[in-house]
């Protein structure tokens, strides 16, 4: 199974995810995947789904992960209507205000943190994106971040802030990093632990109450750029979305100022 989604081109990330879904699978019946039937499956995602309550993408994810398992290595028959994927919840992303993020952003005095939350805000990234950053993807002459095979093995460029680049320069020269923009001692990416240790941190200090992770940057920059009047593609292709519908999301959290709405009735010409 690994052989196979290695490959198609999986991510080393979705990969562990999906040996992770089918080894929880073959755990809860102490047998080996290949030998447990479709009543089983159903009876574990609903154990999953009801008792556990485990998030319906989680459960989603499971299942395609037992496609990829039983349809394309171990050839056998499926049907969706055997194995239904449960329907997904339609969550709006909890965003910070412009104050907010100003307000975790100052929270922090340690250089390296503060840069590194800047980066992921300003430029809308995923925290894996912002720690594989290479110092070579900072393009000061064109004001661009290049990402490199992020999620879909896709690259792209979002926007370099001047603030953050100014904030980077100072960042180098007391850290000095070789390769990786944000490297710990071991000269390897920052681990994902530490990042979201670094957001919660700068989160308390700050005195903001909303419960969001770090992920909320990213959210907060698509929904900011909307509400500066920067068109759905663009943001689309700044954040790395496949879909516009994706994106279009963000569209039920701007905020809209009244008092730039003009009523119909004020074109009629009456």
């Amino acid at each position: 199974m690994i052989q196979q989604m290695q490959l198609k081109g999986y991510s080393e990330r979705t990969i562990s995810t999906y040996i992770l879904c089918i080894s929880l699978l073959a755990r809860y019946y102490n047998l080996s995947p290949d030998l447990i039937t479709t009543d089983q499956i159903r009876d574990f995602i609903q154990h999953c789904l009801v008792e556990r309550k485990l998030s319906k993408a989680w459960l989603n994810q499971t299942i395609s992960a037992l496609k990829i398992l039983y349809v394309e290595v171990l050839k056998r028959e499926w049907s969706r209507l055997d194995i239904p994927r449960p329907r997904r919840e339609k969550r709006l992303p909890v965003v910070l205000s412009k104050d907010e993020v100003k307000l975790v952003l100052n929270a922090l005095r340690n250089i390296k943190h503060r840069s590194f939350l800047m980066v992921t805000y300003s430029a809308g990234l995923r925290v894996s994106e912002t720690r594989h950053i290479r110092i070579s993807n900072i393009d000061s002459s064109r004001m661009l971040i290049r990402i490199e095979q992020s999620k879909g093995n896709k690259d792209r460029y979002s926007v370099l802030s001047p603030v953050t680049l100014e904030m980077l320069r100072a960042y180098w020269k007391i850290y000095k990093p070789k390769y990786w923009l944000f490297e710990n001692k071991e000269g390897k990416p920052v681990p994902e632990t530490t990042a979201q240790k670094i957001f919660r941190n700068a989160l308390e200090k700050s005195g903001v109450k909303k419960k969001v992770g770090i992920h909320s940057l990213r959210h907060s920059f698509a929904t900011h750029m909307l509400e500066q009047g920067v068109s759905l593609p663009i943001i689309q292709q700044l954040l790395g979305h496949k879909s516009l519908k994706t994106t279009s999301g963000y569209l039920h959290v701007q905020q809209y100022s009244i008092d730039a709405v003009r009523s119909p009735l004020d074109t009629l010409g009456l």
